[in-house]
């Protein structure tokens, strides 16, 4: 967090009048939460929280115990959703912001990298309420903002100074399948400005001397089978409009799940050679980093991931 305790606190303030016509979102539902509304996403005026943890199984730009905080209810309704329970059946219990703030103090107690927030998308308004609070009492890990992607430019000034790390979703550069497997057509549109506004805020990637990232950020890509989540198109975009210096995760980790069946095109894992032709992709296109993970990672509970390029060689970004 690069914001004051009474910056923050003013943040908070602020953010908690977005929450009577709610528009965090691409939806913009504008349901009035603190009057006790639902959203589109089913999220009313206190946050919902599934589990709190340190979770290994992140990048390793994370650092080796990120302090993760799953929230339940998300913005997408992804039909092949591995978290479904938590992300749409809404498994979770609430929490008031102090609440929240007491989960955040006890993950940095027990040696936490960071504070990871997991689908904090229709929360962002709370959240900065407990880092206001959590920050009061000594707080200052890097908040890791862990999203998928469908933020409205509203949300995310609100964001700005108080997250340290984004890492976004890219999840599809085509709007049917938006639309078919997510609910939102408008995905890549509102995806593709919300990276390039959070790009603005903090930038590319920097490590500190242990090879933990401290600021910056990190895309998310999941292969889905077929090409439907058009992964190379959004390869092409980065390079295009950010620069080729970008890190990015590239997932092998796609496998059916939840209503994945009733799609037959979505009922199968990604093959090895789609995603080796993803990796020649990114190859050809000249990237400079990226994490890349092994098929056999979707069967394990810590994905296997491995730097494509030698990480020694982005050491020096800690200086700049």
């Amino acid at each position: 967090m690069r914001l004051s305790v009474e910056k923050l606190k003013r943040r908070a303030a602020a953010a908690r009048g977005a929450l009577d016509a709610c528009e965090l979102c691409g939806h913009r539902c504008r349901a009035d939460r603190r009057a006790g509304e639902l959203g589109r996403c089913g999220c009313g005026p206190t946050a919902e929280v599934a589990t709190a943890l340190l979770h290994p199984g992140e990048e390793p730009a994370l650092g080796p115990r990120p302090g993760t905080l799953f929230f339940s209810r998300c913005n997408l309704a992804c039909v092949y959703c591995q978290n479904w329970q938590i992300s749409q059946a809404g498994r979770g219990d609430r929490m008031t912001t102090a609440e929240l703030a007491d989960a955040m103090l006890r993950l940095r107690d027990d040696g936490a990298s960071n504070i990871e927030l997991v689908s904090p998308t229709p929360w962002v308004p709370q959240i900065i309420d407990a880092l206001a609070q959590a920050a009061e009492q000594g707080l200052d890990l890097p908040v890791v903002y862990n999203t998928g992607g469908y933020e409205h430019l509203d949300a995310l000034h609100l964001l700005d100074g108080v997250v340290d790390v984004y890492l976004p979703d890219m999840r599809y550069s085509r709007p049917e399948p938006a639309e078919r497997y997510s609910g939102a057509r408008d995905y890549p549109a509102v995806n593709r400005t919300a990276v390039l506004e959070m790009h603005r805020q903090i930038g590319d990637l920097v490590f500190d001397g242990s090879g933990r990232a401290v600021r910056g950020l990190l895309i998310r890509l999941l292969p889905l089978p077929d090409r439907l989540a058009g992964v190379r198109e959004s390869l092409r975009w980065i390079a295009d409009e950010l620069s080729v210096e970008t890190w990015f995760s590239l997932m092998a980790q796609y496998g059916p799940a939840h209503r994945a069946a009733e799609y037959p095109e979505l009922d199968r894992p990604i093959t090895a050679t789609e995603y080796e032709k993803l990796r020649d992709t990114a190859d050809g296109l000249g990237f400079l980093n990226f994490y890349a993970q092994t098929p056999e990672s979707r069967d394990v509970l810590r994905p296997d991931f491995a730097h494509e390029r030698p990480f020694a060689t982005r050491k020096d970004d800690a200086t700049r």
